[in-house]
């Protein structure tokens, strides 16, 4: 079993990742691959009594998707990695755990549901296609909060079109989880 630590680290892990995606306006340069990008940032994550706060760096593309969370000091706490269909979590002490799907993973590692799926889409200040979704707009039309697929995410400050500082919370059956993110760098993948 993970000791609480661990469970307390993976969680700030995490929502550092939703952090660093929005802050600098990403170019997509010749040849890049529109969907992909590199991200780095900072998470703060609060889930029942537990909390804490990480460093995230995110590679996002169509096939893969790889999240490592650290420390404040840098020293690794987990790494998320999706490659096609399948998704491994890795602990800082190489404990891996396995699933079809991250969300599915994080429920039975973390005993909550992390919204890759989504965050992709959110991270971009925009609803993920194909899901409904409420949007309400601030005066200049951007999202100033979202609610699809049960996170309620609040976009709290942006830098040009993308972005800079959001909060993310859900209810669950086991309590509440709430994810703030500062976006430090933002960077569109090559192909």
């Amino acid at each position: 079993m993970i000791v609480n630590s661990t469970i307390s680290h993976l969680l700030a892990g995490v929502l550092s990742l939703c952090l660093s995606a929005c802050a600098t306006l990403p170019v997509i340069l010749p040849g890049a691959n529109p969907g992909g990008f590199e991200l780095s940032g900072r998470a703060a994550i609060r889930y029942g009594e537990q909390g804490g706060s990480t460093r995230i760096v995110w590679r996002h593309g169509s096939a893969i998707d790889d999240l490592l969370i650290t420390g404040p000091l840098g020293q690794s706490i987990a790494r998320i990695a999706r490659y096609n269909e399948e998704v491994v979590l890795t602990t800082a002490e190489g404990r891996e755990f396995r699933a079809a799907d991250a969300e599915a993973l994080t429920e039975s590692v973390l005993g909550w549901r992390l919204p890759l799926a989504g965050l992709p889409d959110w991270l971009r200040g925009r609803p993920a296609a194909a899901r409904p979704a409420r949007v309400e707009r601030d005066e200049q039309g951007r999202i100033r909060e979202l609610l699809q697929d049960e996170w309620l995410v609040e976009y709290l400050a942006w830098n040009e079109a993308l972005p800079a500082r959001m909060n993310l919370s859900r209810d669950g059956a086991r309590g509440r989880v709430e994810i703030r993110l500062i976006l430090d760098q933002w960077t569109q993948a090559p192909r």
